[in-house]
């Protein structure tokens, strides 16, 4: 058996492009506010991607970039301005934050209505509540598109998640037990790793381990979703998957790069898009969406 590659880039595409529709047919250009804090050479990269990746979909994204050395209350403050602001849509906090700031305290000063991360709690717990709307975190929510473009039914599928994030493993977990799965999530103090790994039907690995999953913990025919990105001293990229091992025993894996990556932001830009509907659906006298004030 080899398995099938879950192409990560073309699944992305297809998403692009459709949003690119939608977009033109929105009321208003949607706009992405992302707050960069401080000189990260990583996290400039990853707003310089976002933001030509919104430009392609018809998105407008702002970048509000601030000095490393800003204190927690001026960066709440501007967090608020775009709050209020009736031109943005949605908000973004690049992360890492200096030592400085408390991340979680400023994801939770965002809007929940305009945290198209999925990362502020009311979200969080709207998903754990099931509610439809909550907004996902873009990294799970690409992870479930990628299960269904296999084809597969994921309901009764047995997903052991390698990882328990704020970002990844947990709000994965909620998300595909909302699909009817049965999840364990397992992470570094987890005995036996690989014999509760061996157990599952679909594997999510997002633990930051270079190749830690190996072609003996699969079951054959599970599929493999590897969201990590790891360096290695020649230079090149890999996931928590050992790739070329595991394509031998699973019947579909996703390659790193291009696997999981190109989802995120797809799903950061859908968010987005979804945020401007709602918010021209919310200044509608006739709204009827149940999460404003319209009758």
């Amino acid at each position: 058996m080899t398995a099938c590659i879950i192409d990560g880039k073309a699944v992305a595409a297809g998403i692009r492009k459709d949003l690119a529709k939608k977009t033109t047919a929105c009321s208003h250009t949607p706009v992405l506010a992302v707050v960069l804090v401080g000189e990260n050479e990583a996290s400039r990269i990853y707003v310089r991607n976002k933001k030509k990746a919104a430009a392609e979909v018809g998105i407008r994204c702002e970048v509000f970039e601030f000095s490393g050395s800003i204190g927690e209350n001026a960066l709440l403050s501007s967090i608020q301005d775009l709050n209020d602001d009736p031109h943005v849509d949605g908000i973004i906090v690049q992360l890492p934050l200096p030592p400085q700031i408390n991340p979680q305290k400023v994801l939770s000063h965002i809007n929940p209505g305009k945290d198209v991360d999925g990362f502020s709690p009311y979200n969080v717990g709207l998903l754990a509540e099931r509610e439809e709307s909550a907004v996902v975190a873009a990294t799970p929510k690409g992870i479930l598109k990628l299960l269904e473009s296999t084809g597969e039914s994921l309901e009764g599928k047995h997903v052991v998640i390698i990882g328990r994030s704020n970002i990844v493993g947990r709000p994965t977990a909620l998300l595909l037990l909302n699909h009817d799965c049965t999840v364990t999530v397992t992470h570094s103090k987890t005995v036996n790793l690989s014999d509760t790994v061996r157990q599952a039907d679909i594997v999510v690995a997002a633990c930051g381990c270079p190749k830690i999953v190996k072609k003996d913990w699969i079951k054959p025919g599970a599929i493999i979703i590897d969201v990590g990105i790891n360096r290695l001293e020649d230079g090149s990229l890999c996931g928590d998957v050992d790739f070329e091992e595991v394509k031998e025993t699973a019947s579909y894996i996703t390659p790193v790069p291009g696997g999981v990556g190109p989802m995120t932001v797809a799903m950061l830009l859908e968010n987005t898009l979804e945020a401007a509907q709602r918010h021209a659906c919310c200044h509608d006298e006739n709204c009827h969406c149940g999460r404003c004030g319209g009758n």
